[in-house]
C-alpha cells in the first residue's frame, strides 16, 4: 500500500506533527499550505487521500463531490493571535482600544493574505479605520509563517492563527484578540471522494487523531480539540 496523502492547511501543522510521529498509518505524504491554495489548487484538478482544511473549505469541497460528505469530521478550533519576539516586552492587547492603538504605533508587522487569519485581520483593520495606516508598514507574506519574521528581525509583531505561531521558534505569544475583534475557525477533514484504496486507511486516521483524550495535546499547539 502507498502511503496516505494528505493537504493540510498550515493551522494543524504543529499538532500534527506530534500525532503522527507513532501513528501506525502508512507512510505519510504532507503538504501544508494555507487554506485558499489549497482550495485553488484543488480545484484546478490536485488531489489526495484527505484534505484538512477550514470547515467552509471542506464543506464546499464535499458539496462539489470532490470530498465524500460521509467521512467527514471536524478536527480543531482555532482563535487569531499575536506574537513578538522572545524576551521583547508583551504590548498589552486585552481591548480593541489597546489593539488598534498598538497597530498604529509599533514600527513594523506581518500577517498573511492567503490564510484565513490574514484575510480576518484585513477586516479588522478596515474595520478599525486604520487600514492606509497598516498596510504602509505591513510585511505580508504569501504563504507560511508570520511569525518567521518576528524571528529573523524583520518585523515586531506577527499576526496569525495562534496554533500557526507556537510552530515556529524563537517568538512568543501575547495571547487572542480580544472578542469583539477575533474570529475563532473550526478546521475540519474528509476523505477525497476517489480515494477509494485507500478509504479505509484514511478514516482509520482520522478517527485516530480526534480522539477525545488527546485533547491536551492539541491545547500544548493552541488549538482546541473539536468535539
Amino acid at each position: 500500500m502507498t502511503g496516505l496523502r494528505i493537504m493540510s492547511t498550515l493551522a494543524v501543522k504543529g499538532v500534527l506533527g506530534e500525532l503522527l510521529v507513532a501513528s501506525p498509518a502508512p507512510a505519510l505524504e504532507i503538504d501544508y499550505q494555507p487554506t485558499a491554495l489549497l482550495m485553488e489548487r484543488i480545484t484546478r484538478g490536485a488531489r489526495g487521500d484527505i484534505a484538512i482544511l477550514t470547515a467552509a473549505g471542506i464543506d464546499a469541497l464535499i458539496a462539489q463531490g470532490v470530498l465524500d460528505g460521509v467521512t467527514r469530521r471536524d478536527v480543531a478550533v482555532s482563535a487569531v493571535g499575536i506574537a513578538v519576539r522572545a524576551g521583547a516586552a508583551h504590548p498589552d492587547i486585552a481591548t480593541v482600544e489597546a489593539v488598534r492603538a498598538l497597530l498604529l504605533n509599533v514600527p513594523t508587522l506581518c500577517y498573511s493574505r492567503a490564510g484565513a487569519s490574514g484575510l480576518h485581520f484585513a477586516r479588522v483593520i478596515r474595520q478599525l479605520g486604520i487600514a492606509d495606516e497598516v498596510e504602509r508598514k505591513a510585511t505580508i507574506i504569501a504563504s507560511g509563517f508570520t511569525a518567521e519574521a518576528v524571528a529573523d528581525g524583520r518585523c515586531e509583531i506577527a499576526i496569525q492563527q495562534v496554533s500557526e505561531l507556537l510552530v515556529v521558534p524563537g517568538i512568543e505569544v501575547v495571547g487572542p484578540l480580544p472578542d469583539p475583534i477575533q474570529e475563532t475557525l473550526t478546521f475540519s477533514a474528509a476523505v477525497f471522494a476517489g480515494a477509494d484504496g485507500q478509504r479505509q486507511a484514511a478514516g482509520a486516521l482520522l478517527a485516530e487523531i480526534t480522539r477525545a483524550d488527546l485533547a491536551p495535546v492539541y491545547a500544548r499547539h493552541g488549538l482546541t480539540l473539536a468535539r
